[in-house]
């Protein structure tokens, strides 16, 4: 098998051997913009070295818990012909770093109320004095609606 050199473009199938992915996810990421790739006389994919850069970027948000929409948003402020820098790595993950920590807060703050309903004694949201009085929950619609709330950022007390 000939060697690649730092140039060469890789197959899909050797930036999903790499990157340890499916060649499903990489045609997903594409598709929603993430990567780019050329294509050869044979209309068939292939992706710069520097594609496993951001499928890596791409992984550790999904740790994270970092929406795509995210990513999207900061691989816009990318370039496209080149890998991410030490630099551009500093400044995505002061975005993310931000994002977490205000992640962190609200959770911090739906335990806090959590425990306290735990501890109230009166286990039903229906009629929670504290936290739905009068059932008022129901005006927003069906399901865990303080819990989606808290995790979209908007935890408004009912009153």
């Amino acid at each position: 098998m000939e060697r690649k050199t730092p140039t060469d473009n890789l197959t899909i199938g050797e930036v999903a051997a790499r990157a340890g992915i499916a060649t499903s996810a990489i045609r997903f990421y594409e598709q929603e913009g993430l990567i780019t790739s050329v294509r050869t006389a044979g209309n068939q994919r292939r992706y710069p070295r520097h594609t496993l850069r951001r499928l890596s970027i791409i992984g550790y948000a999904k740790r994270l818990g970092i929406p795509l929409t995210e990513v999207a948003a900061v691989f816009e402020t990318l370039p496209t012909d080149r890998m991410p820098s030490k630099r551009d790595w500093t400044r995505i993950s002061a975005r993310w770093s931000a994002l977490l920590d205000e992640r962190k807060r609200r959770l911090e703050a739906l335990q806090q109320e959590l425990s306290a309903c735990i501890g109230c004694g009166c286990l039903s949201l229906n009629s929670c004095n504290a936290l739905n009085p009068g059932d008022a929950l129901a005006e927003r619609g069906s399901g865990p609606v303080r819990l989606e709330e808290a995790v979209e950022g908007d935890v408004t007390p009912v009153r």
